[in-house]
């Protein structure tokens, strides 16, 4: 009998062992596929110019370009994860109406740029360099600040070496991959499935074949001498106000920290609307234009 419960108890074990493996491989290529969309056809309702942006010549970043008024600043919007240039619209609408060039891009992996993993800012960041070099060389008179939102922020910091920007707006930015990864499977999967990170952390540098203390943003953002905004959202679960707050601390001066009443994790500029526009507005002219 003693026997038989050792031989259930050991059963059990290797049971819920084959069961986590499974979940660490779904998760995997759940959370690194690609998220490709077809964009080209839905054209916005303003006036923009569809481009290509070689990347190392082993591909091309696809974009929106809409021009504004020559002298008076560009900038680059950098979508969240899993989406793409379309996310980036209202932005894009509100920013171009005060006369800003701006350029909307598919970051590798998602929307229409080939990519076969997401690598959390890490390789996106490439995309994100060749965009900031295509606005520096098509308005070379011009002050270029960018607008990125989760994995797109991550892809702003992350660039090594840093971008040349003169101003950059960081949306629900991690401190750090660990703390990213461990509060999404708290949301999702209880308190007990953030332990899931020991696992899954490991996995994901075997994946992408990098180091995950790579994609730590936290550590790169004391080393750029840009103008920040950071903004934040009082009921985000996936990036804490504590953690948000840690990223402004590390950061340089001048840097500005919004926390927005009741919003979340996705969607700044559809939650708070008029007040986003009012906020990014005064912040973009007082670095870009002259």
């Amino acid at each position: 009998m003693h026997r038989r419960i050792i031989r259930w108890g050991a059963i059990q074990l290797v049971s819920v062992f084959m069961v986590m493996i499974a979940i660490i491989f779904l998760l995997g290529e759940i959370v690194t596929g690609s998220a490709p969309t077809a964009v080209e056809t839905l054209l916005p309702d303003f006036p923009v110019e569809t481009i290509q942006i070689p990347v190392n010549k082993d591909y091309v970043v696809h974009g929106w370009l809409a021009r504004g008024i020559s002298g008076h600043g560009a900038i680059l919007l950098v979508h969240s994860m899993r989406s793409n240039r379309l996310e980036m619209l209202g932005r894009a609408r509100f920013l171009n109406s005060q006369g800003y060039h701006v350029l909307m891009i598919d970051l590798q992996a998602h929307g229409e740029t080939p990519g076969d993993r997401i690598t959390f800012g890490a390789r996106e960041s490439v995309d994100v360099a060749a965009a900031v070099d295509y606005l520096r060389n098509t308005f070379p008179h011009d002050r270029i600040a960018a607008i990125g939102a989760t994995l797109g922020a991550a892809a702003i910091v992350l660039a090594d070496p840093p971008l040349r920007l003169d101003a950059m707006i960081l949306e629900s930015l991690h401190p750090t991959f660990a703390e990213a990864v461990t509060n999404r499977l708290k949301l999702h999967l209880g308190d007990a499935g953030g332990y899931l990170h020991l696992l899954l952390l490991p996995y994901f540098s075997f994946l992408l074949d990098l180091q995950v203390d790579q994609l730590n943003p936290v550590d790169r953002i004391g080393n750029l001498a840009i103008p920040v905004l950071f903004i934040s959202g009082t009921l985000d679960r996936h990036t804490t106000q504590s953690e948000a707050k840690r990223l402004y601390d590390a950061a340089q001066s001048p840097k500005e920290l919004w926390v927005i009443e009741g919003a979340g994790h996705y969607n700044m500029h559809s939650f708070a609307g008029k007040s986003y526009e009012i906020r990014i507005a005064d912040f973009l002219s007082t670095y870009l234009q002259r």
